[in-house]
């Protein structure tokens, strides 16, 4: 397909996630049902046309059955929605640790020791905070699940600023849930928020990932052409 397809793909992302945050800020549930589980295929769809990696669009697609079990109240339904999160995180822990992982433009600093250690407190503190107000059966897997997320997170600076930042708000989202959960006081409209961080770090990681994909396709392109004018 062409880039246009790409674009029309990622505007149709981009309408969903305004037709969801707009519904979930004024209460208009209708909207939110319909427009929550398209935003995950259109994104997967996106990256599938922008010659994406298959464990990117694996993340996504787990997402996306997050995102189903979790529109449902009853708690198996947010056990296996955790769990189809979780699958996700995996996906994206391979693709930015494992030997196929994207690399890291030149210009583009590693992660630093104390954003490391930021990242570990960060859990240690939040895991502690929740653990007395979370239900006795959700302890142990939002636990596992902070473990996992956290260990996504820190690894998306890997790919630079913009996987990053994406990382750290898909951090923040469910930090938001895992609040909501605990039967901590709650912002306005928690769901706006809610979805508004996890559809911005979804597209972030889309992005850094397509952003590293393709410096680094440039750069051997370049590498390539030097080669070729070379006696």
């Amino acid at each position: 397909m062409s880039p246009r397809h790409a674009r029309v793909l990622l505007v149709s992302f981009g309408v969903a996630a305004a037709v969801d945050l707009v519904s979930l800020a004024v209460g208009f549930t209708p909207g939110h049902l319909v427009a929550k589980p398209l935003l995950m295929p259109l994104l997967a769809a996106h990256a599938v046309v922008r010659g994406g990696p298959r464990l990117l669009v694996a993340a996504l697609l787990c997402g996306w059955g997050g995102d189903v079990l979790l529109l449902s109240d009853a708690d198996p339904a947010f056990l296996v929605g955790m769990a189809s999160f979780a699958a996700g995180h995996v996906c994206y822990l391979l693709l930015f640790r494992g030997p196929d992982a994207p690399h890291r433009p030149p210009h583009v600093r590693g992660p630093s020791a104390w954003l490391g250690g930021a990242y570990v407190l960060a859990l240690v503190v939040t895991v502690t905070l929740l653990w007395p107000d979370l239900p006795a059966g959700l302890r142990i897997p939002v636990a596992g699940y902070s473990l996992l997320l956290t260990a996504m997170a820190a690894a998306s600076t890997r790919l630079g600023p913009v996987a990053g930042v994406g990382g750290a708000l898909f951090l923040l989202s469910d930090t938001l849930i895992a609040t909501g959960v605990a039967d901590w006081p709650q912002l306005p409209r928690p769901d706006f928020w809610i979805m508004l961080t996890y559809a911005a770090a979804q597209f972030l990681l889309v992005s850094g990932v397509q952003g590293t994909l393709g410096a680094h396709t440039a750069a051997g392109a370049a590498y390539g052409e030097m080669r070729s004018t070379t006696p």
